[in-house]
């Protein structure tokens, strides 16, 4: 197999996870029990600390194609060799094929990143997070919680766009065509989409609850 040379490319160690989607500048907390991922893990401690993950679609039972690297911030050894760990996103890859699948998978893989903007995506950047802390202040108000968004909420859009993509819960499918969007605007736009959504669906709920409670 060819590969231009504009390509980067690189062995990377996969790790498959059943409906979790890894991305960019996002944490992911892992234990590591099964012995071929510990196996994975200790030779990885070993180099960069770098692995791919790549979810496993619940619906068709396969391995996504596209994934996001993790890096290894911080391991606690357990008992048995177990582990937990502390891992990081970095770049998102596309695999372009496995080179091996014992002891563990590694695949040979492409970096992808997103095109350069052709607008300037703040102002939408700024409608997102908008819709966000309304999506959050209505959740607040219905189950009667204080829920605050972390006061180091990304400005930088696409790194926004990752935040809320990460954040999105019960939806692995929908994370992961975010995922694999190489359009910053694109993937703002539609996060715009699901909080409008959310927004209005709570709003809904909250003038349902009012009413009910004035009735009492």
């Amino acid at each position: 197999m060819t590969f231009s040379n504009k390509i980067a490319v690189r062995e990377l160690p996969l790790f498959p996870l059943p409906e979790v989607v890894l991305f960019p500048t996002r944490p992911l907390p892992l234990h590591i029990f099964e012995y071929r991922y510990r196996i994975m893990m200790n030779t990885i401690l070993e180099s960069d600390r770098r692995f791919g993950v790549l979810m496993v679609d619940p619906a068709k039972s396969t391995i996504v194609k596209v994934g996001c690297c993790a890096e290894i911030i911080h391991y606690q050894r357990l008992p048995d060799d177990r582990m937990k760990m502390w891992t990081l996103g970095q770049q998102r890859f596309r695999v372009l094929e496995y080179v091996r699948e014992k002891p563990y998978p590694v695949g040979l893989v492409e970096w992808i990143e997103d095109n350069a903007p052709a607008k300037d995506l703040r102002p939408l950047a700024t409608d997102v997070e908008q819709l966000l802390r309304d999506v959050v202040r209505l959740s607040a108000k219905l189950t009667e919680q204080e829920i605050d968004l972390p006061e180091d909420l990304p400005d930088l859009p696409v790194e926004l766009s990752y935040w809320v993509a990460s954040n999105l819960y019960g939806v692995a499918v929908e994370q992961q065509a975010l995922l694999e969007m190489q359009d910053t605007a694109v993937r703002l736009e539609r996060e715009a989409e699901i909080l409008t959504s959310t927004r209005n669906h709570l709003a809904a709920r909250t003038v349902l609850k009012d009413t009910f409670n004035q009735k009492l």
